[in-house]
């Protein structure tokens, strides 16, 4: 079990998403832009053991919103989605700053896999997440 936020403007995918990481046994928290998702992000003092997040969103695009994030909390594991290839491209950048990028669209399993890969990638888990609060 690990503590993620899922930053998604279609609210389709967010929900599907949250659902499917919720079944998997997963603490979930959903935001509906950059803006909003660095907000939790600051709120939970940086606590999660992963961020996945769209690239593509108004407001605040998750690349803008992975940068902001990784300034305050270097570290900080984020899993980027995108149906885009251009996106893609773009996210190539932050080699530093993100795990990996998610290409949608996506199967419940695909995601549910993904975070999984990612958290044993990271080595974050519901441990170190308590032993950080």
């Amino acid at each position: 079990m690990a503590k993620l936020l899922i930053v998604e403007d279609d609210e389709s995918v967010r929900t599907l998403a949250a659902r499917a990481l919720e079944r998997a046994g997963h603490i979930v928290d959903v935001a509906c832009d950059g803006a909003q998702g660095l907000d939790c992000i600051h709120a939970e003092k940086g606590v999660y053991d992963l961020v996945v997040s769209d690239i593509r969103m108004p407001e605040m695009d998750g690349i803008e919103m992975a940068q902001l994030a990784a300034r305050s909390f270097p570290g900080l594991p984020i899993l980027l989605m995108t149906g885009y290839a251009d996106q893609r491209e773009r996210a190539e950048e932050l080699d530093a700053i993100i795990i990996d990028v998610v290409q949608k669209p996506f199967t419940l399993a695909d995601i549910r896999d993904r975070v999984s890969l990612a958290l044993a990638r990271t080595g974050q888990s519901a441990a170190a997440f308590a032993g950080a609060a």
